[in-house]
């Protein structure tokens, strides 16, 4: 008996001594991809601090250096997390778990059981689900021009969001800030950012009807253990200081990060990136298999619109009136429309009146009308159920957002070549197909242009280039406009030479099917070698159309302007845009610029390729 219980010793020694030496070091493990992604280490994904953490409060790492030393981080998290009763456990719950897991340590029955405060909140946070929200596009902040993104938690048991939690994280603005320095200072990273989670509601509340857009949601592939993950990580974010930069460090880059930490090797951080746009993390996660499905959440404008568009000019006209004063039902504009009209007239008043009233408390008189008009809505029969706005192609489906294109073309007599790129997004005449109509956002479009008497040489340099129309209606009265700065080549002082410059103004729009016509105040201040002056300053008018057509986009324009200095230039063009297919499209453009006794008249045929 003695040889065979030797023997199955020495086998248990061999086996403990095998575990013992597979175990892996404090080097091999802080290499993992979940460890690199709980420290969110930069590997590469932007320029900046490659190999530290993005992370840059100090309270969040236990190493002195832990933030540029990934391993030495982990050495300091095994010392603080081990002992039974640690404080560090409290802190850091989904290091816990991981370098326990990582390292065999003894299971416990209850190891944050001395962790009062996440266990409460641990207990609230929903975890059921996992969604992925993308608010579109709203141009009137200069922080959601391109979107946003952020999660939402769902109960397992709940039906409906309201029960729901956001997952957000963004920039701590200071109030004071206007606009222009608001983009400076997210370009530069001159603010803190910081995650916050909320009721979802609120956020409903303030992207689908303060700020009227559309939010996209996209349920996650994550399961129970990888959505425990990501909750157990977001304790950790509590209060955390990172960087906020408005093109890349942003709200969609730290969503990628979290993906990271649910399910380690994605690859959704491997490539460097430029530029993180909302529109592209909803493709990576979708790319990266996370995304099961989408579903369309209309804004409440967009429910007005909706029901508006089912009426005819004179009875929008009177809906709106109806919303001032309920006893025009009594008129016989009303009492002559059919009944299924009428319901719908009075379903649009008090839509409208809730509309207008919405970020205030509603007063006597405003409760009085609405009650009104919702009498008047039910006694009349309803035809069928109400309808709601079809959902419009989703923003994945549209182009990507760089671009770059070869052109050809002439100048008077002259023949020239052309290149260009344009960092990003869309113009109005790109292919709208998942896009808002009518908004343009550009940023760094460079053309390079050659001819018989130079190589290539600066043609322009948009820097910014935003314009947004936004059509009126009887129910809506929202104020267009546009800002654009850069470099231009332009007639001064008898020569055509480079000329910096920076223009906007206000302007209106409307929409006549799938014609919008617009017209803006032109205000500009120039810099130019022509000038003797160091800013010129010019005020105009700019005003046109665009034509969105099944096959192509077409528009019209034309700007003219007077400078201080007497000199004054006109500017008309045509472009006609067709896409082919969502990557490539041709675009012509036809251009007369004018100035005091001359002008000159040039056309330029591009091909366009959009990519990632």
């Amino acid at each position: 008996m003695r040889l065979p219980l030797l023997f199955l010793l020495c086998a248990a020694v061999a086996a403990t001594a095998s575990t013992v030496h597979a175990a892996p070091t404090v080097a091999e493990l802080a290499a993992e991809p979940r460890w690199q992604a709980l420290l969110h280490i930069n590997q590469g994904a932007t320029w900046r601090q490659r190999g530290n953490s993005y992370i840059v409060d100090d309270s969040f790492f236990l190493a002195e250096d832990g933030r540029e030393h990934p391993a030495a981080e982990l050495a300091a998290s095994i010392a603080a997390l081990a002992p039974q009763g640690s404080v560090a456990r409290c802190r850091f719950p989904a290091r816990y778990r991981f370098i326990a897991e990582a390292l065999g340590w003894p299971e416990e029955a209850a190891p944050f059981a001395h962790c009062d405060e996440f266990l409460q909140w641990r207990s609230d946070v929903p975890d059921g689900r996992a969604v992925l929200v993308f608010p579109a596009a709203y141009l009137n902040s200069p922080s959601s021009m391109f979107g946003h993104t952020l999660l939402r938690l769902d109960r397992p048991d709940a039906e409906g969001v309201w029960l729901s939690w956001a997952v957000n994280f963004g920039a701590m603005v200071d109030g004071s800030d206007n606009s222009i320095f608001y983009i400076y200072r997210g370009l530069a990273g001159g603010y803190p950012g910081y995650f916050s989670i909320v009721p979802y509601v609120n956020k409903i509340q303030d992207y689908a009807h303060l700020e009227n857009r559309d939010m996209w949601e996209y349920p996650l592939s994550l399961d129970r253990d990888e959505l425990s993950w990501l909750i157990d990580h977001l304790w950790e974010l509590k209060d955390t200081r990172f960087e906020y930069y408005f093109f890349d460090e942003n709200c969609s880059f730290r969503l990628l990060e979290l993906m990271e930490v649910a399910r380690p090797g994605t690859a959704l951080l491997e490539d460097f990136r430029f530029a993180e746009v909302p529109v592209n993390t909803v493709r990576s996660m979708i790319d990266a298999g996370l995304v099961d499905g989408r579903e369309y959440r209309p804004s409440k404008a967009n429910e007005l619109a909706h029901l508006a568009g089912q009426l005819p000019r004179p009875a929008q006209r009177l809906a709106r009136k109806l919303a001032q004063d309920p006893s025009l039902a009594e008129t016989d504009d009303y009492q002559r429309m059919p009944s299924a009209q009428r319901r719908l007239v009075a379903q649009t008043a008090y839509e409208y009146l809730r509309f207008r009233h919405r970020t205030e408390d509603r007063d006597a008189d405003v409760a009085r009308r609405s009650m009104a008009l919702l009498r008047r809505v039910h006694a009349e029969p309803a035809d069928g159920p109400p309808t709601v706005p079809p959902p419009p192609t989703p923003p994945e489906s549209g182009h990507p957002t760089k671009m770059f294109a070869v052109s050809g073309g002439a100048r008077d007599d002259a023949g020239f070549g052309e290149l260009q790129y344009r960092f990003t997004y869309h113009d109005w005449f790109d292919n709208n197909t998942g896009f808002l109509r009518g908004a343009q956002i550009e940023g760094l479009n460079i053309r390079l242009r050659s001819d018989e008497e130079d190589d290539f040489y600066l043609e322009r340099l948009d820097v910014v280039n935003i314009r947004s129309l936004a059509p009126r209606s009887p129910f809506f009265k929202p104020v267009s406009w546009y800002v654009h700065g850069g470099i231009e080549r332009a007639e001064a002082g008898g020569q055509r030479r480079l000329a910096r410059f920076i223009e906007g103004g206000p302007g209106m729009s409307w929409r006549v099917g799938d014609v919008v016509p617009y017209a803006y105040a032109t205000f500009r201040a120039e810099n130019s070698g022509g000038w003797d002056n160091f800013i010129e300053a010019a005020a105009g008018l700019t005003s046109g159309l665009v034509w969105y057509t099944p096959v192509a986009e077409l528009g019209v324009g034309a700007q003219g302007y007077y400078l201080t200095n007497d000199a004054y230039r006109h500017r008309t063009s045509l472009t006609a845009n067709v896409p082919l297919g969502r990557r490539n499209a041709v675009r012509l453009e036809l251009e007369r610029v004018g100035w005091r006794g001359d002008g000159d008249t040039e056309w330029r045929l591009s091909w366009r390729h959009y990519f990632d």
